[in-house]
């Protein structure tokens, strides 16, 4: 950890140097008429992403694609969510199953807080077969929950262990305060930020070089409520776990209660990085994906 911070030290310094020349300016070639107004864009590269922080992103991608289909395997065991300690089937909060119909055909019902949705060819009978989450939803793909647990137990302590060392790594290095705590000037611009994801409309200049308050309050909700929930709801499914602190479910409200917990808290998990995956592409995905690699970020500045 000590190198990795005096690597990153280096670097700062480096950065602090390039800051001060003058950016790349490209101009656009002349006409016999030129415009009134000029404007001239310049290019900027910016260190954003630290090594220890890229190192993290990308062994996160795996383990999480691996987690939540191992998961998803294992909810196909028992395809229900319920609140407490029981499982009673008249009151489950979410259920996907097969209904049989009068005319004989079999269809996929999801059924959500006594609402049901016909999700036939998607969830509960999907190619033939009767199964909440199709097979190529689920790791292992064939009906296998031993199996799935296996790889969802190896691939939960990579996870755990990966987060711990990302989480130390953020507050030594002051990333977690630095980066990711919004501000309160943030905080008061929370309204102005909402409108511009929605039209669309993204932070560039000397704007762009940093996470807006909506990336700030996503990431750090996924760091310090989603990631932890999940462990400790995880954590309070195992039976060894549940002698040695019985606390954890009583906090929780019960074993049930738990595993709902985990399966909201998963597909959190899931919308954040569908939301982040759409954002990395409207937002310039190859200036994206190359300052996760390289932790180098290219900011265009137009002068007018």
């Amino acid at each position: 950890m000590a190198l990795l911070i005096q690597w990153e030290e280096a670097v700062s310094r480096e950065e602090d140097h390039m800051s001060n020349a003058e950016p790349s300016v490209s101009v656009a070639p002349s006409s016999a008429n030129p415009p009134t107004v000029s404007s001239l864009p310049a290019t900027e590269r910016v260190y954003r992403h630290r090594l220890p922080v890229r190192i993290s992103h990308w062994l996160n991608v795996p383990f999480l694609i691996i987690l939540i289909m191992s998961g998803l395997q294992i909810f196909n065991a028992h395809p229900a969510l319920y609140w407490g300690d029981r499982s009673d089937r008249d009151k489950a909060l979410l259920s996907i199953r097969p209904v049989v119909a009068e005319s004989g055909e079999v269809k996929g019902v999801t059924t959500i807080l006594g609402h049901q949705f016909d999700t036939t060819g998607v969830l509960g009978y999907s190619d033939g077969m009767s199964r909440a989450f199709p097979a190529w939803a689920t790791v292992p793909s064939a009906k296998w929950l031993a199996m799935g647990r296996q790889w969802h137990l190896f691939f939960a302590w990579l996870f755990v262990i990966n987060g711990f060392i990302f989480t130390a790594y953020a507050f030594v290095s002051r990333h977690a305060t630095r980066d990711l705590a919004p501000t309160s000037s943030d905080l008061r611009g929370i309204g102005k930020s909402v409108k511009d994801h929605l039209v669309f409309r993204h932070p560039s200049s000397d704007e762009a070089k940093r996470y807006n308050v909506l990336q700030k309050l996503a990431y750090a909700g996924i760091l310090f409520i989603i990631a932890p929930l999940i462990v400790l709801t995880g954590l309070a499914m195992s039976p060894t776990i549940d002698a040695a602190f019985p606390w954890i479910l009583i906090i929780l409200g019960g074993r049930q209660a738990a595993r709902t917990i985990h399966f909201i808290a998963c597909f959190s998990f899931v919308g954040f990085i569908v939301i982040h995956v759409l954002h990395v592409i409207l937002t310039g995905f190859l200036n994206n994906v190359r300052s996760m690699i390289t932790g180098w970020f290219t900011v265009t500045h137009v002068k007018y």
